[in-house]
């Protein structure tokens, strides 16, 4: 049971921090789509969308500040869910929706839980 954190501050981590790699990457491509959704000042955007999900998982990843980490990418999800995942608008994006929701409902477990027993805040 001990490792039980360690275990979903993993497996909560990976998706973040692949992200966040993914975006830096392939900034232009990215940058070029949040620009076509209508988005203003891209650029800015998608480098603080890459600093929240790279802090946040590594974050989590370690186990330390997980409650801040948590909600750097709690911050990001919100709008991140409804500008590209709003299943109103696009019936199609409803898994994507509720695995974003899935994603907040762990982040939130973290910040009511904390690091746990292995961690870098012991």
């Amino acid at each position: 049971m001990k490792y039980l954190p360690l275990a979903a501050r993993i497996c909560l981590s990976l998706i973040f921090i692949k992200a966040g790699i993914s975006h830096i990457l392939g900034f232009a491509g990215t940058q070029q789509m949040m620009t076509q959704r209508g988005l203003p000042i891209a650029g800015v955007l998608l480098a603080g969308t890459i600093l929240f999900q790279i802090l946040g998982g590594l974050s989590l990843l370690l186990g330390y500040k997980v409650k801040i980490g948590s909600i750097l990418l709690i911050i990001f999800l919100i709008p991140a869910t409804l500008v590209f995942h709003n299943f109103l608008l696009d019936p199609e994006e409803i898994n994507s929706f509720l695995k974003n929701i899935g994603l907040i409902g762990g982040l939130l477990m973290m910040i009511y839980t904390g690091a746990g027993a292995v961690s870098l805040e012991q």
